[in-house]
């Protein structure tokens, strides 16, 4: 019918070994859903709040369940995945006050230092934005931050990527250009919560960064990591020369499986420095 819209693209269904492991419930918040997932053995009170890649424009899919089921299997952690509104529809300003809204409710229920912040791509950017945030807004922070090939500029302006481009198969960078001025709205996309490679990382929780070398953001994941240890971050930098972007999610890899059973570790460790 002339001037109808197709419908948004759905998020991946839970797979069936997640809602075997965990009890599912569905809130509205801001507008938008919320997946919880309960363990429904062995539950510690510690939360994972999880934000997906997808270059902002594309909904959750099932490697995205993949990954958390293999990072989460058998730490006792609680997972809350909202489902952000995407580009063109949605944007940052959009995001930012949903994501407040659950993080204040976790931490509200759990303590903030039972919340670690964590995502992929695109929702890695988010996961270090929210960081950053919390921070300047004196919010009480997360107790770590887990960032899975994160896209940290959305200008994509690190001289290396023209050597980059060619060994990833996935990502273009005019596509993510454009992308990020459609999520960036108007606003200037160097602003450290939509490009979070320009804020200051001084004062953050530990953020451990999982990285491969196949991959359009390998020198944009380097230079954060180099920065936030010259800041005594006390996080780490996983590298793994041939994964490619969020290789993690390839959970039958060598490489995935050895930063995954890193990943539980950091899930399991009451630490807050760890």
């Amino acid at each position: 019918m002339a001037g109808t819209q197709a419908p948004a693209p759905e998020a991946a269904p839970v797979p069936a070994p997640l809602r075997a492991r965990y009890e599912l419930t569905r809130s509205v918040v801001a507008g938008r859903p919320v997946l919880r997932l309960t363990p429904r053995r062995g539950a510690t009170g510690r939360h994972l709040l999880y934000t997906h890649g997808g270059a902002y424009a594309f909904p959750l899919q099932e490697p995205h369940w993949w990954l958390l089921q293999h990072a989460a299997k058998d730490t006792g952690v609680t997972l809350t995945v909202p489902l952000y509104r995407l580009a063109p529809e949605g944007d940052a300003d959009a995001a930012y006050a949903l994501l407040r809204r659950v993080y204040a409710d976790l931490c509200a229920e759990a303590g903030s230092g039972n919340v670690t912040l964590g995502g992929d791509s695109a929702g890695g950017g988010l996961a270090l934005g929210q960081a950053v945030a919390y921070r300047d807004a004196g919010v009480a922070p997360p107790r770590r931050i887990l960032l899975f090939s994160p896209w940290l500029d959305l200008t994509m302006s690190h001289p290396a990527l023209p050597a980059l481009e060619p060994l990833d198969p996935l990502l273009r960078t005019g596509d993510l250009i454009e992308a990020g001025r459609l999520w960036a709205n108007g606003a200037d996309p160097r602003d450290p919560l939509l490009s979070p490679q320009f804020a200051e990382v001084t004062g953050l929780p530990p953020v451990h960064v999982f990285q491969g070398g196949r991959d359009l953001f390998a020198a944009d994941a380097r230079l954060l990591a180099e920065r936030l240890a010259a800041a005594g971050n006390g996080g780490t930098f996983t590298f793994e020369p041939e994964g490619e972007h969020v290789y993690v999610s390839a959970v039958w890899t060598p490489e995935s499986r050895r930063s995954l059973a890193r990943v539980r570790g950091l899930l399991r460790n009451g630490s807050p420095h760890a």
